[in-house]
C-alpha cells in the first residue's frame, strides 16, 4: 500500500481516537445511548455503524490466512469499532491493496 493511502487512513483514525478520548471526558454516555435506542435516526446510525463493522469483518476475513489472526482482527470490531479496522487497514492493508491490484491485471 502506498505511503500516501496509509497516511489517509490513519489520519482520520487519529482523528477518531481523538473524538472518543473527547467524548468520553465531557459526554454522557447514558444518555447518547437513551438518545441512540429511542431515536429513529439513532437506531439507524446503529445500524450503519455495525453493518461497516461487519463489511470491513469480511474483508479481514477474506484477506487472512490463519483463523486464530482473523479471530484477532474481528472480534474487537464490535468493540473497539473503526479504530480497529482502521488499525489493521494501516498494518495490513498492503495485502489488500497487492490482491486488489492483481486483480485488475486479470
Amino acid at each position: 500500500m502506498p505511503p500516501t493511502i496509509r497516511l489517509i487512513v490513519l489520519a482520520p483514525s487519529l482523528v477518531l481516537v481523538a473524538l472518543i478520548a473527547w467524548a468520553i471526558r465531557t459526554g454522557d454516555f447514558g444518555g447518547a445511548g437513551d438518545w441512540l435506542f429511542s431515536d429513529p435516526w439513532g437506531i439507524v446510525t446503529m445500524w450503519d455503524l455495525y453493518l461497516g463493522f461487519i463489511l470491513g469483518a469480511i474483508i479481514i476475513a477474506w484477506t487472512e490466512r490463519s483463523n486464530l489472526v482473523r479471530i484477532f482482527w474481528i472480534l474487537p470490531i464490535f468493540v473497539l469499532g473503526n479504530v480497529w479496522t482502521g488499525l489493521w487497514f494501516v498494518l495490513r492493508g498492503h495485502k489488500l491493496y497487492k490482491a486488489l491490484r492483481e486483480a485488475a491485471k486479470a
